[in-house]
């Protein structure tokens, strides 16, 4: 049983590492010029690292990253032509992404509205003036793998995309996946340099009015992301 182990974690290596041909790099290259345009998840990085700071902004991003490999999945069995194909389960999905970006632009909104801190405050701890509000890590995970996971475009455009890279004699699933770790990869460290420059930003924006402002434009943004993503055809 060992050796078998052992043959088939070979044969995977080496599908692995056949991936890495032409094709390749034009995935690479188009993947990353993706990553970088402006969407709905660069609007909730942002959001929660100039809420929370660094942690905050980091675990947002990497729950969001985790969720490409549930788009992976789905596209790899199939599920997205289902959705595709039946209009109610599609209509379905796209709402409950809709209404969950709106919710997370609300709360901003209220916050910006709101008498006392904002949600964004900065702590002014002179130990560690770059930490904001302290937010349960699994709230930022949730916020930034459910604003992934359910936005019906990110199972469009795997569905669309990957099976371009993707040949006849591969192993759909396997290549998918290996897809999506280059893109959690590229995900992260964009995201990463986001973070890094939000968080750069906050010295200059550490007063309560700023932060509202912020608040309220990152909010706003958000929702209108919610209302496109819930009304266009």
């Amino acid at each position: 049983q060992f050796l078998i182990r052992e043959l088939k974690m070979s044969d995977i290596l080496m599908q692995l590492a056949s991936y890495f041909d032409a094709s390749f790099f034009t995935f690479l290259v188009a993947i990353t010029l993706l990553t970088m345009s402006p969407g709905v998840d660069t609007v909730i990085v942002i959001r929660n690292t100039m809420r929370g700071g660094r942690i905050d902004g980091l675990t947002t991003s990497f729950a969001i990253c985790c969720g490409l490999f549930v788009h992976a999945l789905v596209s790899a069995v199939g599920i997205s032509f289902v959705l595709l194909q039946s209009a109610s389960l599609f209509a379905l999905l796209k709402l409950v992404g809709a209404a969950y970006l709106i919710w997370l632009g609300f709360k901003s909104l209220r916050s910006a509205w709101g008498k006392g801190l904002s949600a964004m405050a900065i702590n002014t701890d002179a130990k560690n003036s770059l930490v904001g509000k302290n937010v349960p890590l699994t709230q930022s995970f949730r916020e930034g793998f459910l604003s992934n996971v359910l936005n019906p475009k990110t199972i469009v455009f795997y569905m669309a995309f990957l099976p371009q890279f993707i040949q006849p004699h591969e192993s759909v699933m396997l290549k998918s996946m290996f897809l999506a770790g280059v893109h959690f990869v590229i995900g992260n460290l964009w995201q990463l340099l986001l973070i890094l420059m939000v968080v750069k930003a906050r010295q200059w924006l550490s007063s309560d009015k700023a932060m509202r402002w912020m608040d309220g434009v990152i909010g706003s943004i958000m929702m209108a992301f919610g209302v496109r993503l819930a009304t266009e055809s």
